[in-house]
């Protein structure tokens, strides 16, 4: 008989941050103010890609991220720990963007000064000039067909394509099922692939041509290429 203890399992990093999450919430909702900032540290750079995304407004994404931190703080003793806390915050930002984009009173057309064609292209082109040149039309084209989406589509594959959440998180987040979320993903390649060759075939649908003249790597976008994930999606 074997009297050796079984060592505990390694807790996965996942688990290791939700743990360290949980305390700092803890921490926070007994009034220490370094807590929460700390959360914000952690969480920003996610809310804020998750708002450029949705919104494709650098401005828009920057308002929306510092509203959901504001309201997540006035609400914290709301937060019951029943999911986890980025569950939590992503609702409250998501709310928050699709409210501003339902706002709009007239859509973006996509072009090559949007930040989120502008940052696919300074990563994907590699600094290659010429490369980056051969990507603007696509890219754009791309953008505007994945915002045609609904919004559920839209947010859907925001939160599993371009923030690596699984379709058991985004069914947290979105308050669905995972079979759910997995439909909408093959929703939002058909609809794409089917917007993209619409706006190939209309000869004037976005005047990339005419305004392709410059291609910004300024923007630094925490997450991953916009365009380089949903070119897996078409």
């Amino acid at each position: 008989m074997n009297d050796r203890a079984t060592p505990p399992p390694i807790p996965s990093d996942a688990e290791r941050r939700g743990r360290e999450a949980e305390q700092l919430v803890e921490r926070a909702k007994s009034g220490d103010p370094g807590a929460f900032e700390a959360l914000v540290r952690r969480y920003r750079p996610r809310i804020f890609a998750l708002a450029l995304h949705l919104t494709g407004s650098p401005s828009d994404a920057d308002d929306i991220t510092q509203d959901a931190f504001f309201k997540a703080y006035a609400r914290l003793s709301e937060f019951e720990g029943r999911s986890q806390f980025f569950t939590w915050l992503y609702r409250i930002a998501l709310h928050r963007a699709l409210n501003v984009r339902r706002n709009e009173s007239r859509r973006r057309g996509a072009d090559i000064d949007d930040p989120r064609i502008a940052a696919a292209i300074a990563i994907d082109s590699d600094g290659d000039p010429r490369r980056a040149l051969e990507l603007q039309e696509t890219y754009a084209l791309l953008v505007a067909a994945f915002d045609m989406l609904s919004p559920l589509l839209r947010t859907t594959v925001v939160l599993t394509s371009l923030q690596g959440l699984s379709y058991k998180e985004a069914a947290v987040v979105l308050e669905a099922t995972e079979g759910t979320i997995a439909w909408r993903v093959h929703e939002a390649r058909k609809q794409i692939r089917a917007h993209m060759e619409r706006l190939q075939r209309d000869p004037t649908p976005i005047p990339i041509r005419e305004r392709a003249r410059r291609v910004s790597a300024e923007h630094n976008v925490p997450e991953h290429s916009l365009a380089l994930v949903l070119a897996g999606l078409v």
